[in-house]
């Protein structure tokens, strides 16, 4: 590791040892601010925060990380120097077109994405029991949407949602008549059709989740505004 990199390390370590509120963090303590983290650093890319913020935004997850880490190392259970260790094999592991098994680079390189997208599938799932399914890991606290999308894209590609896969889904009335309906589905009816919009997102290549966001952050500022008008 760089001499930077070997210091902040240290640093983690000392806070630990010495600070009273730091030595009380744990995995546990620590999930809301890796969170908070995640979401702001997610918003400075979303609004075109300039290099330096990003790289500040950037600095606060890599604290969780160290943070996590000497917990891991005080345990011995794990450290950074294992996390890095772990991710390096891991990415060779997985990038077959771009790695061979001894981490040396291949003579050449593939342009596909989908060749590429195929390469790391297989390998990926050479690491799964056969029997293992497709979903496995897939965090069940994500946002919503996110989750739906995540799911349809795991059972497309491995050719297992044939009534989503490849087309667009089957609405039993479209999104527009939806919200012009008085009498609403209930809960469930709902979730169906929030579902086929995730479906149909993940076919057209859209983000749902970020989609939905930038409309709400839109009607915020709009909102916003007027406010700032009047009290300017």
């Amino acid at each position: 590791m760089s001499e930077q990199v070997d210091r902040l390390v240290e640093v983690i370590s000392q806070l630990r040892e010495h600070c009273a509120w730091t030595a009380a963090l744990s995995h546990s303590s620590l999930v809301e601010y890796l969170i908070e983290e995640s979401y702001e650093f997610t918003e400075a890319i979303e609004t075109h925060a300039p290099d330096a913020e990003l790289e500040g935004e950037l600095g606060d997850i890599l604290l969780q990380v160290l943070l996590h880490a000497s917990i891991g190392a005080e345990h011995q259970g794990f450290s950074f120097d294992s996390i890095a260790e772990h991710l390096t094999h891991k990415m060779i592991r997985r990038n077959t077109h771009i790695f061979n098994k001894d981490g040396t680079l291949k003579d050449s390189f593939p342009d596909s994405i989908q060749e590429i997208i195929e390469s790391w599938d297989r390998a990926k799932r050479a690491e799964k029991p056969l029997n293992e399914s497709a979903i496995a890991g897939l965090p069940k606290n994500l946002p919503a949407l996110l989750y739906a999308q995540k799911f349809v894209s795991r059972t497309q590609r491995h050719a297992t949602l044939e009534n989503i896969a490849g087309q667009p889904p089957k609405f039993s009335v479209t999104p527009v008549e939806l919200l012009q309906n008085t009498d609403l589905p209930d809960e469930q009816n709902l979730g169906e059709h929030l579902f086929a919009l995730c479906a149909l997102a993940e076919a057209q290549g859209l983000d749902a989740e970020r989609a939905l966001r930038t409309v709400v952050q839109q009607h915020v500022a709009a909102t916003e505004e007027p406010e700032h008008d009047i009290t300017s």
